[in-house]
């Protein structure tokens, strides 16, 4: 078999990784890293090709199927490439979508404004303010002895998140900020502050609409 490491050195996409960054490779490279090695009689650029060329032709119809008709690809290698194409597809569709206002985390949660129980969800942003994540952290009436600080901010650490916005639905229809809210907003605010992760807003969502705490001026 004829692997990765039996490329001449400025072949090798772990190399060009290295010195030219991710994004020079071209498609079998990147396929080629995928796969790791050909088989007998077929190394692995020319696998890669192959597997490329019907890529190329229908990606979207792309089966298990159809990469084990492959001669010499078999069923480990062809989830490897589902998976990874799937991983990255949702990454791509979860990245796609970006908070500029109040609104838009509406539109993203509204789901959970006709919910009978309260939830209470985080959104995780990137720096050019794409979602990174949507989470429902808590189910439950809300109280600060409750929603604690580091369930809050351990996902958004662990996202690399540049900012985070909280939100939670009022199932009896209301749209005033309770007390219990605003201390919450508050303590959040104090720990966000912390740890470097920008708290942009909290949004209560209910089937009347939403209320927003930056846009009332209480962020």
């Amino acid at each position: 078999m004829i692997a990765l490491r039996d490329m001449h050195k400025d072949d090798k996409p772990r190399e060009k990784i290295i010195t030219k960054g991710v994004e020079a490779l071209k498609n079998e490279e990147l396929m080629a890293l995928l796969l790791g090695r050909g088989i007998q009689g077929k190394d692995v650029r020319k696998l890669s090709k192959e597997i490329i060329g019907i890529m190329d032709k229908d990606h979207e119809a792309m089966s298990l199927e159809k990469l084990c008709d492959i001669h010499g690809l078999g069923i480990a290698k062809a989830s490897q490439i589902l998976a990874s194409l799937e991983l990255s597809k949702r990454y791509l569709i979860r990245t796609n979508k970006r908070i500029t206002d109040a609104k838009d985390v509406y539109d993203e949660l509204h789901k959970y404004a006709s919910r009978q129980q309260e939830h209470f969800l985080t959104i995780t942003l990137d720096g050019a303010s794409h979602i990174i994540n949507t989470r429902t952290v808590f189910i439950g009436t809300l109280n600060q002895s409750l929603v604690h600080p580091r369930e809050v901010f351990a996902d958004a650490i662990a996202d690399r998140a540049a900012g985070i916005i909280i939100a939670h639905n009022h199932p009896s229809g209301t749209l005033e900020a309770s007390r219990a809210d605003v201390a919450i907003t508050q303590r959040l605010m104090e720990v966000s502050k912390l740890v470097g992760i920008e708290l942009l807003d909290h949004v209560i969502l209910s089937k009347q609409g939403y209320f927003s705490f930056s846009d009332e001026g209480l962020l």
